[in-house]
């Protein structure tokens, strides 16, 4: 009986293992129309009462502005175009802080942070961070860094259902996300860390000190130069 079961097990992860893989290797062309992140809070209207209309047009690399790509990893992940989805010393220096107390720091790279957005739910426990860990490790080897970023920079929220750059560059600052200035990307990679709470187009003083961070991180990076090499980045 307990063979039986193992075997049932196996079964079922190996089936979840090759759908997943199908999925991500589709996904590295083909737009995805939705991600969880989105039933989320569709679902969470629902049960609030508070009707949400989600916002979010799809749009292609070329036609995001390079200063918020920039400044979304200046801001968020450093280090995404040499690591292999997990920044081990990003980790380290999180755990160390949360086993001091006080509020609870993350390490989340822009990859991590694709796989929970694209393809789990919020909140905190062993499986979610197991899958997460999975599928992170998945668009890492079958995606390029460049097409991690243009996922990235479309599904992530920049307010109360407002999903993906060009819906923010609208809502914020009623541009195309091709237009968006310097200044434009790095209220929006500020707010980022809690962007249901926080403002790009009206900044608390925090969000626009941070901002100004961001831009100073923005150059030392390189600016537009840091994107040309972006898919040969990674160090083993």
């Amino acid at each position: 009986m307990l063979r039986l079961l193992l075997q049932r097990v196996v079964k079922v992860l190996l089936w979840f293992a090759a759908a997943s893989v199908v999925l991500v290797l589709i996904l590295r062309w083909v737009p995805p129309p939705f991600t969880a992140l989105m039933v989320e809070r569709k679902v969470e209207s629902w049960f609030n009462g508070q009707p949400i209309d989600l916002q979010r047009d799809w749009e292609p690399w070329d036609k995001i502005s390079d200063d918020l790509k920039i400044a979304v990893i200046a801001g968020e992940d450093q280090k995404f175009a040499e690591h292999w989805g997990f920044d081990i010393d990003a980790i380290q220096a999180a755990l160390a802080h949360n086993e001091r107390g006080g509020s609870i720091r993350g390490a989340s790279t822009l990859s991590q942070q694709v796989s929970k957005n694209l393809f789990l739910w919020s909140g905190r426990s062993y499986l979610r961070k197991g899958l997460e860990a999975w599928f992170t490790g998945l668009i890492e080897i079958l995606w390029s860094k460049q097409r991690i970023l243009e996922v990235y920079v479309n599904s992530v929220e920049w307010d109360d259902g407002v999903f993906g750059a060009q819906a923010a560059a609208q809502h914020h600052f009623n541009v195309n996300a091709s237009q968006l200035s310097t200044q434009q990307a790095s209220y929006l990679a500020a707010v980022l860390p809690n962007p249901r709470e926080w403002s790009a187009s009206r900044p608390s003083s925090y969000v626009s000190r941070r901002a100004g961070w961001i831009r100073q991180q923005m150059r030392q990076l390189g600016g537009d130069e840091y994107l040309t090499g972006l898919n040969h980045s990674r160090r083993w």
